[in-house]
């Protein structure tokens, strides 16, 4: 069964042209090529937004956590002044002053002698003193029997 052109259509009609009922190729091809281009699109913009939280992991991990936050805050306000503080955070190594200053209060707690009771430290604990090789505190007191 042949269908008659319409008498205002030309001879010759393009290929994308289908009849009737037909699958419109063209059309399925353009909505994959669009799913495909948002998808890798989408893809290469969440990769832009974790550049500044890959390069803070070798900093410390405050420091990683406020790059991941401000990463995260200019995902979802828009608002890239977030995101360019977070880079230069990245950038940025904040030196280490907890670690001193914690190696300088065990010390200074040491020398004091004060002892777990007092601050809760365990690390504040005096060092025990090394024994004799003959003393073992497991073994019982001589002279003394059961």
């Amino acid at each position: 069964m042949t269908q008659d052109l319409h008498p205002a259509a030309i001879e010759h009609l393009p290929g994308f042209i289908t009849a009737p009922g037909q699958t419109d190729y063209l059309f399925v091809g353009v909505v994959i090529f669009l799913l495909l281009f948002v998808l890798i699109i989408g893809n290469l913009y969440f990769q832009l937004h974790a550049v500044p939280e890959r390069m803070a992991h070798r900093t410390s991990k405050v420091q990683m956590e406020i790059v991941a936050v401000l990463a995260l805050i200019s995902l979802f306000t828009h608002n890239h002044l977030f995101w360019i503080a977070g880079l230069l955070l990245a950038f940025v190594h904040i030196p280490d002053f907890s670690t001193p200053l914690y190696s300088i209060a065990q010390s200074l707690g040491k020398l004091s002698g004060r002892t777990l009771e007092e601050n809760g430290d365990p690390a504040l604990l005096p060092e025990e003193s090394p024994k004799p090789a003959g003393e073992s505190s497991t073994s019982a007191p001589q002279g003394e029997g059961i």
